[in-house]
């Protein structure tokens, strides 16, 4: 009976070290800012964007980019939602929403419309960088410039995004 005892204290006491242990390790990013970029965004146009982390839970951020060319230019603005689903020490998964306009002139017509994504995604941190976030996402987009397009995605994290967290 003591035997069994020992045995279980000892496993309990082994499962809160673990669990305590990845507690502390995590990187903590609420309330700190990052800055970056992002081509997420339909037009092609490369947009600087910003992520902010209000809780465990929860992030927001925003994206736009804009090209003044006069034979191909335009814009993009957009805003993003996070939720996070499961964190470890140098990497999260979230689920994400995000909703944009854009305006863009292909072959010297103008075009405006709007995109909706929704996707899986994870951003991870390298020991000793925590301040610098790389993310990369899946899912699905829907937009319209010239006509509806429905279509899968998968953006690596030099499509996805890249933050400088201050």
């Amino acid at each position: 009976m003591f035997k069994n005892v020992k045995t279980l204290i000892s496993v309990f006491s082994l499962l809160f070290l673990m669990f305590r242990a990845s507690e502390s390790l995590a990187f903590d990013k609420m309330n700190r800012l990052g800055v970056g970029m992002s081509n997420q965004l339909h037009n092609d146009f490369p947009a600087l964007s910003f992520k902010i982390q209000k809780n465990r839970s929860f992030a927001f951020g925003g994206l736009a980019g804009l090209s003044t060319d006069p034979n191909s230019g335009g814009y993009g603005v957009g805003m993003k939602v996070y939720r996070n689903i499961f964190d470890e020490p140098q990497l999260n998964f979230y689920m994400a929403g995000m909703g944009a306009i854009l305006s863009n002139k292909i072959n010297n017509s103008s075009y405006s419309g709007f995109q909706f994504d929704l996707s899986l995604g994870s951003e991870f941190h390298f020991t000793g960088l925590n301040s610098i976030g790389f993310s990369f996402e899946f899912g699905v987009s829907a937009y319209k410039k010239k006509e509806f397009v429905f279509q899968t995605l998968g953006n690596n994290f030099i499509v996805s995004a890249v933050h400088f967290y201050l």
